[in-house]
């Protein structure tokens, strides 16, 4: 079963978006998809995997859902309609698994329930994957996917793709989603793991699927760059015990060099023929870090002008946080400094404000100060991982 997994998980979309697009009904069409799941699971061991899993997979869950149309009372007057209807051919996969994406983050839903529908339906995690991988309760999630079926439901959205004018604004919202995904695997929000591997394994398999569909999109490339240019140092960022180690002490001989690579040169194309977005912005940044040898050799200059051109064209309270940081490298800790309390109201109360305010404080020779505010970030922060590498730098500013 477990050499049948990827497979299973790579064709469940295709299947679900057959299967919806010949009968409709969110939830009634996955089960179907999950029957079908199940008795591949349990069939292919011991026959072979079929010639064409996914015809396979499409013909059993349509019978599966006629099956269950007919044992719906209130529908036995369709029964003989239904039970005519042709299983819909496999036909390509490609376009419907885009059309399933911009499905899962309709509008009508909110992010957290995009997020959860999109891992199930077009991720194939399980409901309980996704809540150990979320670290909520399975009932939460369960609840999330449920309402974003019913809202999907009232909205009256179709299996079809948006028309051209809303096209842009769904396709941001499929990027936003995957972006969430892989934030949250890569930095997890709370608990005592820094990384959930299994969100941005998950994102980065998902956004190369959007990457395929849609070649010629410099964002899509932007944010499959980032995403690999971002997770291209994750061997390097925690030590052997789960402990975090910060980006100027990492040893850059562990980083994945073959994704630098690919990250680097999908920014660079994107960067010279298409439109510049901000997820270029922020993989050209993440390219600058990584393509340095050392941390001493980083081109802050570069960095700075990048988030600068980022600030202008996708503000953020992140964005400014970073580029305060960039500020500082360039100018000094005092201009940081000056930069940080111009940011003003939109950066207080998150945990990364006072940890930034701390690495400036320690930079400009403030010890009491730094660790004041390395204690106050470790008091804020939701990660154990993160909480033990502030309290560490608290310590080590008191001696």
């Amino acid at each position: 079963m477990a050499d049948l997994e990827p497979l299973l998980r790579d064709l469940a979309p295709q299947v679900l978006s057959a299967v919806l697009r010949h009968f409709g009904d969110f939830d009634a069409a996955e089960d179907a998809v999950q029957e079908a799941l199940l008795a591949a699971a349990t069939r292919w061991p011991a026959d072979g995997v079929p010639d064409n899993p996914r015809g396979w997979l499409v013909t059993v869950a349509s019978r599966a859902r006629i099956a269950a149309w007919r044992r719906d009372t209130a529908r036995e007057r369709r029964e003989e309609t239904v039970a005519r209807m042709p299983a819909p051919a496999p036909g390509p996969a490609r376009d419907d698994t885009l059309t399933l994406l911009l499905l899962c983050c309709h509008p009508a839903l909110t992010p957290a329930s995009q997020v959860a529908l999109t891992l199930r339906a077009v991720g194939g995690l399980t409901t309980a994957e996704i809540a150990r991988a979320l670290l909520v309760p399975e009932a939460t999630v369960a609840q999330r996917i449920s309402r974003a079926k019913q809202s999907i439901r009232a909205a009256g959205a179709r299996f079809t793709p948006p028309p051209p004018e809303e096209r842009p604004a769904r396709l941001a919202a499929v990027l936003h989603v995957l972006y969430l995904v892989f934030n949250e695997g890569y930095t997890a929000s709370s608990g005592e793991r820094l990384h959930r591997v299994e969100l941005t394994a998950e994102a980065i398999r998902l956004a190369r699927q959007v990457h395929d569909l849609l070649p010629g999109d410099g964002e899509v490339a932007g944010l499959l760059a980032l995403m690999l240019l971002t997770d291209a140092r994750r061997p390097a960022r925690t030590r052997a015990d789960g402990a975090l180690v910060p980006l100027a002490e990492q040893d850059r001989t562990l980083w994945d060099r073959a994704a630098i690579a690919e990250g680097v040169d999908l920014v660079s194309a994107a960067l010279t023929s298409t439109a510049v977005g901000p997820y270029q912005l922020q993989a050209a940044i993440a390219a600058v870090h990584d393509e340095a040898p050392a941390a001493a050799d980083t081109d802050w200059r570069q960095i700075l002008g990048l988030y600068d051109a980022l600030d202008r064209i996708a503000p953020g309270p992140m964005v400014t946080l970073n580029r305060v940081v960039a500020v500082a490298m360039v100018h000094g800790p005092a201009a940081g400094i000056e930069a940080l309390e111009g940011a003003g109201p939109m950066l207080e109360g998150h945990h990364r404000v006072a940890a930034v305010r701390a690495h400036l404080l320690e930079m400009a020779g403030d010890r009491a100060g730094a660790r004041a505010a390395y204690e106050q970030a470790a008091r804020q922060t939701l990660s154990g991982p993160e909480r033990a590498y502030l309290r560490g730098r608290a310590d080590q500013t008191s001696t």
